[in-house]
């Protein structure tokens, strides 16, 4: 192969490993998570939830990186679950607040063994675990 197609050969890219890997982990998700009747996306909604019990729709796909064209029937459905609520600000009405109800607050003592059980998923060490963590949070320029 010429030299200067190296860059396009797919050993040569790091996105197919990270999209390859993402793939992966969230695949490995899916029994646990089907035992919830959630998806992914609706488990990392929820995190944010049983972390802040409250949060504006913006400050959610903020956390989450997704736009409100993805999160908008996330939080339909985890509302239709009763898992959240959706309301209006009182001081300011185009702002849009979720807020966790006391279902999907119950929901969180089932979801509790998920991380243990994910991290007998990998073969990584904790080390290096955490250090594919930083790195992985380097690359998206998000300070943790």
């Amino acid at each position: 192969m010429e030299d200067r197609f190296e860059g396009l050969r797919l050993k040569n890219q790091i996105c197919f490993p990270l999209y390859a890997c993402s793939r992966e982990v969230i695949k490995r998700y899916r029994p646990f998570l089907s035992k919830l009747d959630l998806t992914y996306t609706q488990y990392i909604a929820m995190m944010v939830f049983w972390e802040e019990k409250e949060i504006s729709v913006k400050e959610l796909g903020a956390r989450l990186l997704l736009d409100s064209g993805t999160l908008t029937p996330v939080l339909k459905s985890l509302e239709a679950k009763g898992y959240v609520e959706r309301h209006r600000s009182t001081e300011d009405e185009r702002v849009l607040l979720v807020n966790i109800t006391p279902e999907g607050e119950a929901l969180r003592e089932k979801a509790v063994d998920i991380p243990v059980e994910m991290g007998k998923c990998s073969s990584l060490s904790p080390e290096e675990a955490a250090e594919l963590y930083r790195l992985l949070y380097k690359l998206l320029e998000i300070e943790q």
